[in-house]
């Protein structure tokens, strides 16, 4: 990975989420992401975020899924970023020998996997099946750091505070909800937090849901948004419908002002902050290896 940085001399984002309904297999999802990132393209973006799982679906039996089907749908998903010479930002189960992980791959504009996340703070539905993670996310989009969560992990701030203290000017948060009707009833109409987190830590937030019913009872709220530095939302997704939003993002907005003089005061924290943060990066550089991806 790129060493890590707070500037670069990109201004200007176009990002998408794609909010997406889930098929019945992972034929029916690889045809709605290639569709979405040929979509992505014709509206001109340099960047698309796809919902945790988006692969298989969230409601699927994982343990019934091989490692190889995984690795051939992201071959498909990284030809189809580098055909579209687009990033592409997809949630998607991925094995490390035998262990399963609930991850974000991001596939950057030549079609090759840049950064492999994998979720650390885990579900009890997901402990069954998956292996916790143990980075905290650091990446490069064209050059301006970003950092991610996934689902579950919007309640454990200190994931994103932590990267934005080490440089990241961008969220992305790709998400599978998975509740009863009238949980996810209450989560919609911004009722998620997700506005706060990108105050309090002076970035944009980009979240890309699922929507509708997902099998068993279980409904996913959908409400994807993207989010300015100022809690303005720019764009937002209903709760039915399956869409691509999409937002031009000023970069200079992203000034990660209030993680920035986190690590300078209370004077006494300060050199652990900046020994914590080193610790981090250092960690996010090696957190790809071992992943079997294409």
């Amino acid at each position: 990975m790129k060493s890590v940085r707070a500037n670069s001399n990109v201004s200007r984002l176009r990002v998408g989420a794609f909010q997406m309904r889930f098929g019945k297999t992972m034929n029916e999802n690889l045809e709605k992401i290639l569709e979405a990132i040929s979509k992505a393209r014709r509206r001109k973006l340099d960047v698309v975020l796809f919902p945790e799982a988006a692969t298989t679906g969230y409601a699927t039996d994982f343990r019934m899924v091989s490692s190889d089907a995984i690795r051939m749908a992201l071959k498909r998903v990284g030809e189809s970023a580098k055909k579209h010479r687009l990033n592409v930002l997809i949630g998607s189960p991925v094995f490390r020998g035998k262990k399963l992980f609930n991850c974000l791959v991001h596939f950057d504009r030549s079609g090759k996997v840049a950064h492999c996340y994998a979720k650390c703070q885990l579900t009890p539905a997901d402990r069954l099946v998956f292996t916790p993670g143990n980075a905290i996310s650091l990446f490069h989009i064209d050059g301006v750091c970003a950092t991610s969560i996934i689902c579950h992990e919007r309640r454990y701030p200190e994931l994103v505070r932590l990267a934005c203290m080490a440089g990241a000017q961008i969220l992305f948060h790709p998400n599978a909800g998975l509740d009863s009707l009238s949980v996810s009833k209450r989560k919609r109409n911004g009722n998620d937090g997700i506005a706060i987190r990108a105050f309090e830590n002076a970035i944009y937030y980009v979240f890309a849901n699922s929507v509708g019913p997902q099998g068993g009872g279980k409904w996913s709220a959908g409400d994807s948004k993207i989010v300015a530095p100022d809690m303005q939302v720019l764009t937002q997704a209903d709760n039915e419908s399956e869409s691509l939003i999409v937002g031009d993002i000023d970069m200079d907005k992203a000034t990660r002002k209030f993680a920035s003089e986190s690590m300078e005061y209370p004077e006494f924290l300060a050199p652990t902050w900046k020994q914590l943060v080193e610790r981090v990066k250092r960690v996010a550089s090696k957190s790809m290896d071992g992943f079997d991806l294409p």
